[in-house]
């Protein structure tokens, strides 16, 4: 008798959810200059479909922003892992904080990346969605909070880190206030009328800008949803 072994694939996902796929998407990545390939690796193990409808499934390991209900996208493979190359540049994080939520896509990638990951979402619904999803994957260092996001989270803080994925009309302070020495914030901010991604990093003496470039984000906003 021929006995089947039976597949496990509800994580590593069948046709255009394959591994195959992620892997296809990191060849991608790697041609348009990412090259940090702890990033890389995460982007492997982390399942993109499983943050979107499964109606766009079949389109989660495209390279593009995909919408997620409430106004809200995914963003972009190439801008995650962009900000997350930026976040890591230059030291070794043990605590991140993530503003925005959203899917709960970009705080997964982190979570193989880091110790800790703390992650701040405005919209009841999306968070539980991406507390599910969590669990779901059994990303257990990942911690959420329902509040607004301008304000940080206070009591985590210093951090070693810290990503805003939503465009600010300019650096919030209390986010500048919660960054550790040699800590980095990377953020969308509005400026003559376009969206840059700025990096922020804390030294003894003040705080060093970076340009990296042009990009469009949804707008962070205030107050709870």
């Amino acid at each position: 008798m021929i006995h089947k072994r039976k597949l496990h694939t509800e994580n590593r996902g069948i046709g255009m959810t394959s591994q195959g796929t992620r892997d296809r998407l990191v060849q991608t990545l790697r041609r348009e200059g990412i090259k940090d390939e702890r990033v890389l690796k995460a982007i492997t193990q982390v399942p993109r479909h499983k943050f979107v409808d499964e109606a766009l499934s079949s389109r989660a390991y495209e390279n593009t922003a995909l919408p997620i209900g409430q106004s809200q996208t995914i963003s972009q493979p190439w801008i995650v892992a962009r900000m997350t190359e930026a976040l890591l540049d230059g030291g070794k994080q043990q605590k991140i904080l993530e503003v925005g939520t959203g899917s709960g896509y970009q705080a997964a990638i982190l979570s193989h990346l880091v110790p800790t990951v703390f992650s701040i979402e405005r919209i009841d619904e999306l968070l539980k969605l991406a507390r599910r999803r969590f669990h779901g994957l059994r990303l257990n260092n990942i911690y959420l909070r329902y509040a607004d996001g301008h304000l940080g989270w206070p009591s985590q803080a210093p951090f070693d880190g810290i990503m805003v994925t939503a465009a600010a009309q300019a650096v919030p302070q209390e986010l500048l206030e919660q960054l550790g020495v040699d800590g980095s914030l990377v953020i969308p901010i509005e400026r003559n009328g376009q969206q840059r991604l700025i990096t922020v990093r804390r030294t003894e003496d003040g705080f060093e800008e970076n340009d990296l470039g042009a990009v469009v984000f949804v707008p962070l906003l205030s107050g709870l949803a």
